[in-house]
């Protein structure tokens, strides 16, 4: 899956994937602020994973685990704060929740902050950090 939007690349094709570039901005998260590069690298190996590019350079991420018959686990999602406010988290969610591979799965999620972007996606609350959409 490739596609422009606003002269952003949205890709899920992982040799674009700028590994560093990633772990600069997950070091800007409250939540994958300490791991380690090659933490990432595995994650991403195991992950469908989609970029945000803009003029070939990663400025937005998220990574989805799942078993593709039950469940999908959306993590790692980001957009680099100089683009942020582009709707870039907005379309990154309308992908993801229309992928394919994903129809019909439950998907979860943890949130500290960001609950009425993943509500506009069919996410709703499941406790305090935890959101949940059903397949």
């Amino acid at each position: 899956m490739e596609f422009t939007h606003n002269d952003y690349v949205f890709s899920d094709d992982k040799n674009l994937i700028q590994l560093e570039n990633v772990c600069k901005l997950l070091e800007k998260s409250y939540w994958a602020n300490n791991r380690k590069l090659e933490i990432n690298k595995k994650a991403i190996e195991n992950s469908i994973c989609i970029g945000i590019y803009k003029d070939k350079e990663i400025v937005g991420f998220a990574r989805i685990v799942t078993d593709y018959a039950t469940m999908y686990w959306l993590c790692d999602v980001i957009i680099d704060e100089k683009h942020q406010k582009n709707g870039l988290g907005k379309k990154l969610m309308e992908v993801i929740t229309q992928m394919e591979e994903l129809k019909g799965l439950f998907g979860l999620l943890a949130t500290r902050d960001a609950h009425g972007l993943y509500e506009k996606y069919g996410f709703y609350k499941v406790g305090e950090k935890y959101m949940r959409k059903d397949g």
